[in-house]
């Protein structure tokens, strides 16, 4: 092959690990000598803001070889790696840190990084929220509501919530309540008993009558299912309850039930919060009620 000057070599397009570059190091032989250099210490050692292995070069953040390039190259240590990275030979590490904290919540479905173990990829898995779980218990007695014609309300403090924050509900979301105490009534006497959201009622068993009970046990469930979402006159709550007093002297009970749907005043745009309560037809210190046990569970 004939001596060429070097301005008149091919080009090349690209180079090889093993390959050799013939260049005039100046550095540290300042007077200049040609030497060999592999082709892999030059890609390694290049490193310039803007030049070929820099920033914005052919081998930089957004070069061919880049991090948003063919993703052959990561900053070592410091610095955010931004945008899409494409590792055509996968990645190995130590320690993988995902640094962002997701917002969750018991309903809402949950994504999880898994491993398809036919591929080796690392895919988004989305699990389900639960449908059942609990709401709010009751750890304490309610309020006596004894001798007044005051409606007043048979839940105490506990643990959970009561309320379901705007626009929280969906359509077929479905709840349940089991709650029960102790009452006490004189013969005939009537008691009336409310389910509601704040002050909107969303069933109503008006005066019913009550044989007379000493120190017996009531209990109370009541179901209620969300059928439409939306503001007043859209929205839509239909609401079942069955109370029983059970009398411990023989053993033998009494009770009524009652259902409703309301579609004119129930609203899932703001929050709702649940209130059962009780009302008496007269002041006689005969009649009492408390609760000692509440909990609201959603069903689905």
């Amino acid at each position: 092959m004939p001596d060429l000057p070097i301005s008149s070599l091919p080009a090349a397009t690209t180079g090889y690990a093993n390959s050799l570059l013939v260049i005039v190091n100046y550095t540290p032989i300042t007077s200049g000598r040609t030497e060999a250099v592999p082709f892999s210490a030059i890609t390694a050692s290049i490193a310039g803001t803007s030049g070929s292995s820099g920033t914005s070069g052919s081998s930089g953040t957004s070069g061919s070889s880049g991090i948003s390039g063919l993703g052959l190259y990561l900053p070592l240590s410091g610095g955010t790696v931004t945008g899409q990275t494409i590792f055509q030979s996968g990645l190995t590490a130590n320690t993988l840190n995902i640094s962002s904290t997701p917002t969750t919540d018991i309903k809402v479905p949950i994504n999880f990084l898994t491993r398809d173990s036919s591929t080796g990829e690392i895919k988004v898995k989305q699990i389900p929220g639960p449908t059942v779980y609990g709401l709010f218990s009751q750890t304490g007695n309610s309020v006596t509501i004894s001798a007044t014609t005051t409606e007043s309300t048979l839940i105490d403090g506990g643990i959970g919530t009561l309320t379901v924050p705007a626009n929280g509900f969906s359509i077929g979301d479905s709840f349940r309540v089991i709650m029960g105490g102790v009452i006490n009534a004189g013969n005939n006497e009537d008691i009336q008993i409310r389910i509601k959201s704040g002050s909107v009622v969303l069933a109503d068993s008006l005066m019913q009558n009550l044989v007379g009970s000493t120190n017996d046990v009531w209990t109370l469930q009541a179901d209620f299912t969300i059928r439409t979402t939306g503001t007043t006159g859209v929205a839509s709550i239909v609401t079942l309850g069955v109370f029983n007093v059970h009398k411990t002297s023989n053993n033998t009970s009494t009770g009524f039930s009652f259902n409703s749907v309301n579609n004119t005043t129930f609203d899932t745009t703001s929050g709702n919060t649940l209130d059962i309560t009780a009302e008496w037809n007269t002041t006689s210190i005969s009649n009492s009620i408390y609760t000692d046990i509440f909990i609201l569970n959603k069903i689905y």
